[in-house]
């Protein structure tokens, strides 16, 4: 049974779908989208010489608002770092990692490397 999807999330999983077509062309590998835990969501973990990524993507029509980088407020921003820690349990030794955030405004994609202090 699929469930409807409201206009919010369909923009959303459109938002992923760039991002991750965007990171696959500067040659990330994805390792998993998607990934729920307790505390929060990721939306793409992707890696790439040795770097794993937790990237937040954040898609808006437009810019009003302070658009979608803006959204990322601190409380979203601890949840991220809540599910980064349980995810990097699955590793003896966690390889180098950082946080970054996919922007979308309109048709303009922004890419913020080291997003979130760590």
């Amino acid at each position: 049974m699929s469930r409807l999807r409201t206009a919010q999330q369909l923009t959303g999983q459109a938002g992923e779908e760039q991002a991750l077509e965007y990171l696959l062309s500067q040659g990330f590998r994805l390792v998993e989208r998607n990934f729920h835990c307790r505390g929060g969501e990721i939306d793409l973990i992707v890696q790439k010489d040795g770097m794993l990524l937790f990237v937040e993507v954040r898609k808006r029509a437009s810019g009003q608002f302070g658009g979608a980088a803006a959204s990322v407020i601190p409380a979203k921003q601890a949840r991220l770092k809540k599910a980064a820690q349980f995810y990097l349990q699955r590793y003896a030794d966690p390889p180098p990692c950082r946080f970054d955030v996919i922007a979308i405004d309109g048709n303009q994609l922004n890419w913020i490397t080291n997003a979130i202090e760590e």
